[in-house]
C-alpha cells in the first residue's frame, strides 16, 4: 500500500514549512494542493513556494498552467495520483501541501470526477453517512460496515471515518463487498496533518501576510494580469487579485482594495476550516502557538508510517 501525508489547513498556518521539513526528514516529495499555485508568473499573490524556501526538495504541481487554462478538481486528482506513483516508486513519500479542500477530498475519497462534478449518487451516500456517524458515533457506522463486511473492517480502524464510508459507498454502488473490489481503492493510505492555531492569532497573520505581499509587490502583479486579460482568466479569480482589478478599474482605493484582500482571506481561511473538519478525517496541530511541535508531529508520523 502506498503512503501518502497530506497536510492541509487554512491559509498563513504554515503548511509550506511543515511539508518541507517533514520531506527532508522523511525523504518525502511535495505535491502542491492548491489551486492558483499552477499558474505560472503569479508568484506573490498565490504565496508560491521560492526555490530558496524548497531547500533541494522537489516539489511538483507548480507553475504547470498559462493564465488562460482551466484547472480543475479532475486534472489535479489525475496528475497527482501520477506523482504519487512515480515518487513511491523511487521509495519516497509523496506529500500533499495546500488549502484547495475540494482537490484535496477528491484525492483521498477518490472521487468520481466527470466534466469536472463529482458522482452525485457517491456524494449522497456519504453525506447520508456522516450524518449517521455524526448522530450515533463512527462505532455505529463501523458496526454497521463489519454486518456486512468483516474482512474489510479487519484494515479499517473504528476512528476512520472517511474509510469506513468510503467502504459503504462501494457496497451500496456495486452490491458487492468492499473488501472483493479491486484494489484501486485501497492502493493509497492517507494521514492528514492539519494545522491551525487561535482565530484571533490566524486573522492577525492572515492580515500580515497581505502587508507582507504588498511590500513584495502583489500590486505590480496583479496590474500584469489585469492587463494581460486577467479579469477573464480563471487565474484572475484568486483572492489578492480580483480585488485589486477593481482598484485599477477606479472603483476604490488602494487601501480599500487591499482592507477588502484581508477580509476575503480570512473568509477563506473560515471556509478552509469548515471544510477539512467537515469532510475530512484530519489530525490537528497547533505550531503557532507552541502547543504541539514538529516533534510531535514526526512521532505521529513515524507511528502510522510503521503500521
Amino acid at each position: 500500500m502506498i503512503k501518502v501525508i497530506a497536510i492541509v489547513g487554512p491559509t498563513a498556518v504554515g503548511k509550506t514549512a511543515l511539508s518541507i521539513k517533514l520531506a527532508q526528514e522523511e525523504n518525502g516529495e511535495v505535491i502542491s494542493g492548491d489551486s492558483m499555485q499552477v499558474y505560472r508568473k503569479l508568484d506573490i499573490g498565490t504565496a508560491k513556494v521560492t526555490p530558496d524556501e524548497m531547500d533541494g526538495v522537489p516539489h511538483h504541481l507548480i507553475d504547470i498552467c498559462d493564465l488562460g487554462e482551466r484547472y480543475s478538481a479532475a486534472r489535479f486528482k489525475q496528475e497527482a495520483t501520477r506523482w504519487i506513483d512515480d515518487i513511491s516508486g523511487r521509495d519516497k513519500l509523496p506529500i500533499i501541501a495546500g488549502g484547495t479542500g475540494f482537490y484535496l477530498q477528491a484525492i483521498t475519497d477518490n472521487l468520481s470526477l466527470g466534466n469536472d462534478h463529482f458522482d452525485e449518487e457517491s456524494e449522497q451516500i456519504r453525506q447520508r453517512w456522516n450524518a449517521v456517524a455524526e448522530e450515533k458515533g463512527n462505532q455505529f457506522v463501523w458496526d454497521h460496515l463489519h454486518e456486512l463486511d468483516p474482512v474489510a473492517c479487519e484494515k479499517i480502524p473504528v476512528n476512520n471515518r472517511r474509510r469506513i464510508i468510503r467502504a459503504l459507498e462501494v457496497i451500496e454502488k456495486t452490491g458487492q463487498k468492499f473488501s472483493d473490489q479491486s484494489q484501486d481503492d485501497t492502493q493509497i493510505d492517507f494521514f492528514l496533518i492539519g494545522l491551525n492555531t487561535d482565530r484571533a492569532v490566524l486573522y492577525e497573520r492572515i492580515n500580515k501576510r497581505v502587508d507582507i505581499m504588498i511590500e513584495q509587490g502583489l500590486v505590480d502583479e496583479a496590474r500584469w494580469l489585469f492587463d494581460n486579460g486577467g479579469e477573464d482568466s480563471p487565474a484572475g479569480k484568486g483572492i489578492g487579485y480580483h480585488e485589486l482589478f477593481a482598484y485599477f478599474r477606479g472603483e476604490c482605493s488602494l487601501d480599500e482594495a487591499i482592507d477588502k484582500i484581508k477580509l476575503d482571506s480570512r473568509h477563506y481561511a473560515k471556509r478552509q476550516l469548515t471544510w477539512f473538519r467537515n469532510k475530512m478525517d484530519v489530525h490537528w496541530f497547533d505550531l503557532v502557538s507552541g502547543q504541539d511541535t514538529i516533534q510531535d508531529i514526526k512521532l505521529a508520523v513515524d507511528d502510522w508510517l510503521t503500521k
